[in-house]
């Protein structure tokens, strides 16, 4: 697997990654002093949402990942490497590897190729050299609670079906959320996120399955929703050899952050499309069905690739995330991974897909008959694309409980976890996927506005969303493809 090392391999790797991160802060120093005192002096606003770790966390990544103290471009795959380091596992947490074996049919890959031309053209990817990709086997975690164990106490050394089974026997709800890490496509993995699906499985007292998808550049679309749609089928329908038995669709719950978000997304539509078409996929020598999940929870989720809404720039004071001009200056420096052959501008995705339905989710034309939907999001770049999309799901006739953050970055229960705010978010995720197993029926849409420090709750403006149509989103995308400033060219509707 992805993390079979020596643990003497993982522990130089560690300590240098550590370093290195030690080093990196130095030349910020000056930045936390400034920002030390601004909040001394009553002279910084973020102090009356924020407390000083929080805003210093912040602070510390956006100087960061907008390259500030001129440190030099780094290729993807040293970037991918820092992030991909496995801390291995200690403490409260069983995680048990697994792996989604190939199917001897290639129905899956054909059934989502279906999708993606059934759902936007083609043609001109196809010609560029998109390559539609191999199934391989996809790696997972399965992670859930473990309650006795002391804060740095390993794992047992058994094999990953007795820690399967072990895991199992703290589980009191049937629930599995099916779990895509955040990462920009291009980076992290399930280890990354181990404290957050962890405390979701604490929370709900089931257990999630943490998919090791392909990461971009690597693997541009639709790889990792490849691997999505296999995982999915793998809980459903377990290939021989499997350490866990079937899972109901009733007991599954689609999760993701980020662009797990996006994957998460992704994936439902997929499902949609073919369950509305009836399709059946051989799998393993069987024609199965395809059912829709219990439900989809998102936590910050990038569903516009092309960055082209307005809290790109109205909410950068507030996030951590660079501006987009700001990444397409700074680069990458080359390497194996990037620039891609044949060239292209997005990490992710082949240029002339980058407004697919399946790449760029706010542009879907329908979730009509989707399950319910639980989405949290901050005062962040991504905002306006979460609310909007919120406001289309509720127009399609889909129950959509949002909970929207007072001041809080980009995905901030995995960046900030112990903040009183990021604590009540993962409640409240835990709350609702428990809900689409024991109460389904009794979920029902709402937007709850949640103050920063307080946590004091109250019920947002649900027509007041988003100012914008499907028409205005589409053209901002368009434009921003363009080259032109999407936000000179809408007049939102107020």
């Amino acid at each position: 697997m992805a993390n079979d090392i020596t643990p003497d391999e993982r522990a130089a790797q560690l300590k240098k990654a550590r370093n290195r991160m030690a080093w990196a802060l130095l030349p910020k120093i000056p930045l936390l002093i400034r920002l030390f005192f601004s909040r001394l002096l009553g002279l910084s606003e973020k102090a009356r949402y924020l407390n000083l770790q929080t805003d210093m966390t912040i602070a510390i990544l956006r100087s960061t990942l907008s390259g500030s103290h001129g440190s030099k471009p780094q290729t993807v795959t040293e970037i991918q490497a820092m992030t991909l380091l496995d801390p291995g596992v200690k403490g409260q947490v069983w995680i048990s590897n697994a792996v989604a074996d190939v199917p001897p049919e290639g129905g899956i890959r054909d059934a989502l190729m279906s999708v993606i031309r059934s759902m936007g053209d083609t043609s001109e990817a196809q010609a560029a050299g998109f390559r539609i990709p191999d199934i391989v086997p996809v790696e997972a975690e399965w992670t859930g609670y473990r309650s006795g164990a002391a804060p740095n106490e390993p794992l047992p050394d058994i094999s990953e079906e007795q820690k399967y089974e072990e895991l199992m026997k703290e589980c009191n709800n049937a629930t599995t959320v099916l779990y895509f890490h955040g990462g920009a496509y291009y980076l992290c993995d399930p280890s990354t996120h181990r404290p957050l699906t962890m405390r979701l499985a604490k929370e709900m007292g089931g257990r999630v399955y943490s998919v090791r998808y392909r990461l971009a550049p690597q693997h541009p679309f639709p790889a990792a929703l490849l691997d999505a749609l296999v995982s999915y089928f793998t809980l459903l329908y377990p290939p021989p050899g499997s350490i866990h038995e079937a899972v109901s669709a009733r007991d599954i719950v689609l999760g993701g952050d980020s662009a797990g978000g996006n994957l998460a997304v992704a994936l439902m539509q997929t499902l949609l499309q073919l369950h509305r078409q009836e399709t059946k996929i051989a799998w393993f020598g069987v024609k199965r069905r395809v059912p829709l999940p219990a439900g989809v929870t998102l936590l910050s989720p990038w569903l516009d690739i092309t960055q082209s809404l307005p809290s790109w720039s109205t909410n950068q004071k507030w996030d951590f995330l660079p501006s987009p001009s700001i990444r397409e200056k700074l680069g990458h420096a080359p390497d194996e991974a990037w620039p891609a052959s044949p060239p292209r501008k997005h990490l992710y995705v082949a240029d002339a897909l980058r407004l697919h339905p399946l790449v760029s989710l706010h542009l879907a034309p329908s979730w009509a008959g989707a399950p319910p939907v639980w989405l949290a999001c901050g005062w962040e770049c991504l905002a306006d694309e979460a609310r909007y999309f919120v406001a289309k799901l509720r127009a399609d006739g889909v129950r959509v409980v949002f909970e929207e953050y007072e001041a809080m970055p980009h995905a901030f229960a995995q960046v900030v976890p112990k903040t009183p705010e990021s604590e009540r978010c993962v409640r409240g995720w835990a709350r609702f996927i428990t809900a689409t197993r024991k109460d389904p029926l009794g979920i029902t849409s709402s937007y709850t506005y949640v103050k920063a420090k307080t946590l004091e709750e109250s019920e947002g403006d649900v027509e007041g969303l988003t100012p914008y149509g499907e028409s205005d989103v589409r053209e901002m995308a368009e434009a921003k493809l363009r080259g032109d400033d999407p936000n000179l060219l809408i007049s939102p509707r107020l």
